[in-house]
């Protein structure tokens, strides 16, 4: 079970403003947290943060999980001060209308609302349409395009206005979860590790930037670091709820441990690896396809420098890419000690080669 001070974090952590390009804020809670426990903790050019567990071991482990989330962009404000704005990453429109969201200034977060014409005014036709974006605005109480841009301005980065919450048991709900979990378990990881005395491996833990857009986070650190072994971590889409097709996508449900990915992008090795110690430690997981790419870092990481051996451990997630995804924080738990786990039991005669 998370302590008070790891659930503390994980609510700040999830809380902060992260999309895809403007992920400083969360960052900076990611390694004020890291750096108790870490050897080294730092930052690089494009955001990245990486801390550091027994460093000079071999082999050099990466664990990986990426901190931005989707959200949205300022792009005009028109003369009576509606702001028109573009997503960042991948969100379906139709959950945008009536949303409450922040913008992120300069000079301030601005709070504002998303409006579309009322129901009562469409005509039957248009009731029938699918929304698109670039029809809805954001107001944020402004009388005049010269008010609104004393206040924001072009580019400003825009996240739902939600925040963590409990709703019920250890079932947990906010935006962001895709993926700031996964940047949150390998934190906890990099703790458990922190606390071990016979540790062979090297671990680098990475919070990674801009997946949701380019993967670009997961490609220049993985570069840079040079990995033998690499464990991504992200949020997998859970398949218990109605409309969701099992025959199409898999068994996955909330509450019944971490996913161990097998695909293309991930080695054979790596994940036989991590279920046997699954096994051995009794930690509950789920199995996973993923016949082409996975849609993550580990697709990145995978095909960095000559390559690098990479598993994908995954959290289910309901509602991704939504104000209002759900995850079970026992699964959050389990993949954290998974993790730690596997980088506990490598050592420098551990063959990863397919």
């Amino acid at each position: 079970m998370l302590d008070k001070r790891s659930h503390d974090f994980l609510q700040r952590f999830v809380d902060a403003p992260s999309p895809s390009g403007f992920e400083r804020p969360a960052q900076e809670v990611w390694r004020e947290y890291v750096s108790d426990f870490a050897d080294r903790v730092e930052s690089d050019v494009q955001g990245n943060s990486i801390g550091v567990i027994n460093e000079g071991g071999n082999p050099k482990v990466m664990l990986i999980g990426h901190c931005d989330e989707v959200g949205f962009m300022v792009r005009y404000v028109n003369d009576k001060g509606f702001v028109y704005f573009g997503a960042i990453g991948g969100v379906d429109p139709n959950i945008v209308p009536a949303m409450r969201v922040v913008i992120h200034s300069a000079k301030g977060p601005v709070k504002g609302v998303v409006g579309r014409v009322a129901i009562h005014m469409m005509e039957k036709e248009d009731e029938k349409k699918g929304v698109k974006m670039h029809e809805l605005w954001i107001d944020i109480g402004a009388a005049s395009k010269r008010d609104a841009l004393k206040r924001i301005s072009i580019g400003d980065p825009i996240v739902f206005d939600v925040g963590f919450e409990i709703i019920s048991g250890k079932m947990a709900v906010a935006r962001g979860f895709d993926d700031k979990m996964g940047a949150f378990a390998v934190a906890e990881a990099l703790r458990i590790l922190s606390r071990k005395k016979k540790l062979k491996a090297a671990v680098y833990g990475v919070a990674s930037v801009q997946e949701e857009i380019s993967f670009a986070g997961a490609k220049t650190s993985a570069f840079s670091i040079k990995p033998d072994v690499a464990i991504a971590v992200d949020v997998g889409n859970a398949t218990d709820t109605p409309g969701t097709s099992k025959e199409k996508f898999g068994e996955i449900t909330l509450g019944k441990g971490p996913i161990i990915d097998m695909g293309s992008s991930v080695s054979p090795g790596v994940a036989e690896m991590l279920k046997k110690i699954a096994r051995k430690r009794k930690i509950a997981f789920q199995d996973s396809a993923s016949p082409r790419w996975t849609g993550t870092d580990a697709d990145a990481v995978f095909i960095s420098r000559g390559g690098v051996a990479c598993g994908l451990v995954s959290v289910a997630n309901r509602y991704m890419h939504t104000p209002v995804e759900i995850i079970h924080l026992g699964d959050l738990e389990r993949c954290a000690a998974l993790m730690a786990a596997f980088c506990g039991e490598v050592g420098p005669k551990t063959d990863f080669r397919r």
